[in-house]
């Protein structure tokens, strides 16, 4: 019932987007005095090439990169949302050079800064890199958390050791997507490889907010809004962190500004954020007075059953998953990073999900079903009165 590790690197996988020697002609960008949270045009527009650009994060990178002034080249196959964007350049190709034209259409072209948020596979991610390299100053390659060995120790930083995979040219995430993590990992080298020194490697976890198509985070605004008592797993202290998909976007496009190097973990809110106080904030934020009703992990997983659904989003505090939601990002925040307060992104979230198709709303992709949510309730109340 509780989500594992594992469940998080399958539902980050599912997320992504679906879509590659310095140079002498193209400077790498330079800082920048304001940044892409402060609202204003940057003091430098630069011509930026996205990898992807138009599901759920990329639409986020690309309305970042408009409102600082930045000239935005989209690459992508133009399978999903191919009307967005109409005043932007769009090139057309694959991320795998063997497919189709591939990569030809980047082929000669020159801009300062890539900024690649759908590379999953290395050997995709070389040979864009590759191509690009002697014409582009900068790469951001928007990596994950998953990307991390373990999640046992609270606080890890960078440092932390990463995932391995004993086949370093398999091209597929694994069953239960446990190639996801180590996969990006590789991706990150063959970045970095091909872009020595000019690399910005971005690992955010939860990312959340409006237009995400996977329900996890928009179950709890829209969740508390039927009011009465409310299944929440847990305890209320227990930790949380996720990322608003707008903030994301920001940073990254701070990141080609500032031409930023190293990884970074983009994990927020700002403040420190648990279970309890993000079902408080759906409640102020919804208007709403659904009553938290706290249920222990181990009965969680003693009533779950098929076809529950799930619970999103929390992850167990305690051994192999306690430091899963406390990922130390201060040397992203350092570098710029700065976040939206969860009542924003709730608010945001939820003012989303009015928007959609009432067939959109009738049922969330994600989150507890009403009758295992009720059955649970019931079986809880006679385990505390029994």
């Amino acid at each position: 019932m509780h989500t594992s590790r594992r469940e998080f690197v399958t539902a980050a996988a599912l997320l992504g987007s679906a879509a590659a020697v310095r140079p002498a002609l193209a400077q790498a960008p330079s800082a920048d005095p304001s940044t892409p949270a402060d609202g204003g045009r940057a003091a430098r527009p630069l011509e930026i090439l996205i990898l992807g650009g138009t599901i759920f994060l990329g639409p986020a990178i690309v309305d970042a990169a408009k409102r600082r002034g930045h000239k935005v080249t989209l690459f992508n196959r133009g399978k999903h949302n191919p009307e967005w964007f109409p005043e932007l350049e769009k090139l057309r190709g694959d991320r795998d050079p063997d497919k189709g034209e591939g990569l030809k259409a980047l082929a000669g072209r020159k801009w300062d800064a890539v900024i690649d948020d759908c590379g999953y596979f290395p050997r995709h991610v070389k040979a864009s890199a590759e191509l690009l390299a002697p014409n582009v100053g900068h790469y951001t390659f928007i990596s994950t958390i998953s990307t991390y060995a373990s999640s046992e120790v609270e606080g890890a930083d960078e440092s932390a050791p990463l995932a391995t995979m004993a086949d370093p040219t398999l091209e597929e995430f694994g069953k239960s997507f446990e190639y996801y993590g180590p996969l990006k990992v590789l991706c990150e080298q063959a970045a970095e490889a091909a872009f020595p020194q000019r690399t910005c490697v971005i690992r955010p976890g939860f990312i959340v907010g409006p237009k995400d198509t996977t329900d996890r985070f928009t179950y709890w605004p829209v969740r508390v809004v039927r009011g009465d008592d409310m299944l929440a797993p847990g305890s209320p202290t227990d930790p949380v962190q996720v990322i608003d998909v707008r903030d994301l976007g920001e940073f990254a496009v701070l990141a080609a500004e500032k031409a930023l190097t190293g990884r970074f973990n983009a994990c927020g809110p700002g403040e420190t954020l648990t279970m309890g106080k993000l079902i408080e904030s759906c409640n102020r934020s919804a208007g709403a007075t659904a009553k938290p009703v706290w249920v222990t992990p181990e009965f969680l997983n003693a009533q779950a059953r098929p076809g529950d659904g799930g619970i999103p989003i929390w992850v167990e505090y305690g051994g192999e998953s306690k430091g899963f939601h406390t990922w130390s990002n201060k040397r992203a925040v350092d570098a710029g990073l700065r976040f939206r307060s969860i009542d924003d992104t709730v608010a945001a979230t939820l003012a989303w999900w009015y928007e959609q198709p009432a067939e959109r709303r009738a049922k969330l992709r994600a989150g507890l079903t009403a009758e295992a949510e009720s059955r649970i309730l019931e079986a809880w109340a006679k385990e505390k009165t029994g």
